[in-house]
């Protein structure tokens, strides 16, 4: 071969050897982008590590390519309203409610209606520390009895997460309610608790992250005593990721002691801040009538979306004020979000 076929050859070569490459770290770059949460909102709790990932699918993978595209200053809440006993009331209308975004009234109501049937899109988180030792087997009996009724194939979906000094994956986002029921009898209860952590991880790693091209109902719920004595991070630092992810909280007390304990106002306070509702059955039989009510609550909500005054994309953080102007009736609404930051 002349020296002209020879250079050639090399080039050749070369090149393919420039391709391999290529598709390498684009695969590697790919698998990172997974295993490592985008830094998006950082803070003290950056380093928690992420949860294990099963295999993704091809359409999964297609899934993941979606991208939502929406206005940045249109506001999407969802909310509770109750009589001066406890019952939803469903009949309501836009004007019978009083809007504040930021302590000012809305520039625009873009839309409002009844919403009873939004896909869920649910976290279980339970609670498998030694604390909770002596209610165990029947907390997971009644969770798995909460999924039969609230997950239905096709069309909504969960992940169910045990922790303690950990937070553990047992079953990723599936309809499949007997592999969810795996999921929470795989779990072994023991050790400390990490309730604020696996708050965090769960917002930050599923359902911020999820974003589907139709609006659904993204839910927590979490069945502990509220106590924690473990986590890296700060309650107000769940909380805030919580609402970056639109995520509503439901706890489920495992405290039986029939006092409220500090644990209890935890709960509460997690709960009351996403514009969800804390629980606390004092009996075991309890436990299933909560399960119930938080399935009737959130098939039975209002959406209202608006466009914000004043508002500007700074990332800070402002405040939702919706109330009736019926006085015997409550609305229940998480206080506030973060604005985008651009």
């Amino acid at each position: 071969m002349d020296s002209s076929g020879t250079k050639y050859s090399h080039a050749i070569f070369r090149l393919a050897l420039l391709l391999a490459a290529g598709a390498f770290a684009s695969q590697v770059s790919a698998q990172d982008s997974y295993a490592t949460p985008a830094p998006a909102y950082a803070t003290d709790a950056a380093s928690l590590s992420s949860y294990d990932a099963p295999a993704t699918s091809a359409d999964d993978q297609s899934n993941a390519l979606l991208t939502i595209h929406k206005r940045v200053d249109e506001v999407n809440v969802l909310f509770i309203a109750t009589d001066k006993h406890g019952k939803f009331v469903r009949d309501l209308n836009q004007a019978d409610f009083s809007i504040l975004d930021d302590h000012k009234p809305p520039q625009a109501i873009i839309n409002f209606h009844r919403e009873t049937d939004l896909p869920l899109h649910l976290g279980l988180l339970v609670d498998v520390s030694g604390s909770v030792h002596s209610r165990f087997d029947f907390e997971q009996n009644a969770a798995i009895s909460f999924l039969q009724h609230a997950v239905r194939a096709g069309y909504d979906k969960a992940f169910v997460v045990g922790f303690n000094t950990q937070s553990q994956m047992t079953q990723d986002f599936t309809d499949n309610v007997q592999l969810l029921s795996t999921g929470i009898h795989n779990m072994r209860d023991g050790g400390g608790t990490a309730l604020y952590d696996a708050i965090y991880k769960a917002c930050r790693e599923k359902l911020l992250k999820d974003r589907p091209d139709h609006p659904v109902r993204k839910a927590i719920v979490i069945i502990s005593d509220g106590e924690d004595n473990q986590s890296e991070i700060t309650r107000s630092q769940a909380i805030e990721m919580a609402q970056r992810a639109e995520v509503i909280i439901y706890a489920v007390s495992t405290d039986d002691s029939g006092l409220i304990l500090r644990g209890d106002k935890v709960l509460e306070q997690i709960a009351e801040a996403t514009g969800g509702r804390a629980f606390f059955p004092y009996k075991m039989k309890d436990i299933t009538h909560s399960f119930a009510a938080i399935e009737d609550e959130l098939r039975s909500q209002y959406v209202v979306s608006y466009k914000p005054a004043d508002f500007d994309a700074d990332g800070r953080y402002r405040s939702i004020e919706i109330s009736a102007l019926r006085k015997d009736l409550q609305v229940r609404a998480r206080k506030g979000y973060f604005a985008p930051q651009q």
